[in-house]
């Protein structure tokens, strides 16, 4: 790789990107943006240090940017390092509980603390989460439905779905100067600990904090259709549509579902965003091209 530095921007050009930021900055200040983070955006150097970078400049613009994080590349390498194979049904990792326990210190340690010094690097004031933290995130047991026997559930173990989130903690934190950084942990009323989906809680939260946007970082340019474009404005009976054709599946049927459930309940607009773009956040957020899928509930 050259050492070369990259040719500095023309003033002109500058002046020109700050006056086409600046009625989105207007627009957006004092929102709440939630941003679920994962993808390749965890785990390139460059992209994690954009990221970071990108999120403190958001806060320091007067919005309050939310980070709901994921991990599966992070707990399938500490689970191999411990010699213990990662085993999925339907997508979901089956979790007993010695996986449990490298889940929670993986989400909640390495992880959540990796990106918690990156935004402090960067001058911003992050503090990492569980949903343990001030009761936020209440959950159950999920049961699967087995595809070779209809009629009967399979247990997965200590994967969880959503009873109910507590914003309360997360409201304090932003309406000051800080930056909740949230491992998606929950806790049962039975006592256990629960892994959940990140997309689900990043969804759920941006609908509970009646946050302006949710922006989902992924490995894609965004929604393709079934020639591999790039869907740039989708409403939600286009999805309904695209779910029911099968042009949306796989992996992306939970992701798009989320998205979905919150841009109808009242999050403004809901952007699916690839990742592996440099700056990706803020090209979606303060410039007029974007660099995604935006979705909207109407």
């Amino acid at each position: 790789m050259s050492n070369t530095p990259a040719p500095a921007a023309a003033p002109a050009l500058k002046a020109a990107i700050l006056s086409e930021a600046l009625p989105y900055i207007r627009r957006f200040h004092g929102k709440t943006i939630v941003v679920k983070y994962g993808g390749n955006a965890m785990v390139d150097e460059e992209l994690k240090r954009n990221f970071a970078h990108d999120v403190v400049l958001l806060k320091l613009v007067g919005m309050k940017p939310v980070v709901v994080h994921g991990g599966g590349p992070q707990i399938d390498e500490a689970l191999k390092r411990l010699g213990k194979e990662s085993k999925f049904v339907q997508g979901m990792r089956i979790t007993d509980e010695e996986t449990m326990e490298v889940v929670e210190w993986v989400l909640g340690g390495q992880v959540q603390q990796d990106i918690v010094m990156m935004i402090n690097a960067f001058g911003g004031k992050a503090v990492g989460l569980t949903g343990k933290d001030g009761a936020m995130i209440r959950a159950r047991r999920m049961q699967v439905p087995d595809q070779e026997k209809p009629g009967q559930m399979l247990d997965v173990g200590f994967v969880g779905e959503i009873e109910s989130i507590d914003p309360a903690i997360v409201k304090a934190l932003e309406d000051d100067q800080f930056i909740p950084v949230i491992s998606t942990i929950g806790f049962g009323e039975d006592g256990n600990a629960y892994n959940i989906n990140a997309d689900l809680v990043a969804g759920k939260l941006a609908e509970i904090l009646k946050a302006e946007k949710l922006v989902m970082m992924t490995n894609t340019p965004g929604v393709l259709d079934k020639s591999g474009s790039l869907l740039t404005g989708l409403s939600a009976k286009r999805i309904d549509e695209l779910f029911a054709d099968g042009t949306i599946s796989g992996g992306m049927l939970p992701k798009i579902s989320s998205a979905l459930d919150a841009a109808r309940s009242g999050v403004h607009a809901v952007h699916i965003i690839d990742g592996r773009v440099p700056h990706a956040l803020l090209l979606e957020i303060l410039t007029d091209a974007g660099v995604g899928t935006k979705i909207v509930g109407s």
